[in-house]
């Protein structure tokens, strides 16, 4: 099994984009799959900030970017409904 923390990141991020691929050849509406890929891409980001940008150990920042991070996916999420 793999020890390294950056390593399982980068696995985490393989199978997250993995997902994301899945999730556009399945038939579901179009809001669904936007709204899946999105949500993929906030785990991807969080998975980015925590271990490669080593912000799992300052948790306000991380805390602080994840909020701001989903916000925005918010709004585009809004966006792309209208």
């Amino acid at each position: 099994m793999v020890n390294n923390p950056l390593t399982r990141a980068w696995f985490a991020l393989l199978g997250l984009s993995l997902g994301s691929a899945v999730l556009t050849m399945m038939p579901v509406p179009p809001a669904v799959m936007g709204g899946g890929i999105l949500l993929l891409a906030l785990v991807k980001a969080r998975v980015i900030l925590a271990r490669y940008l080593d912000l799992a150990h300052s948790p306000s920042w991380l805390s602080g970017l994840t909020m701001v991070l989903s916000g925005f996916a918010l709004v585009i999420f809004g966006l792309y409904l209208i």
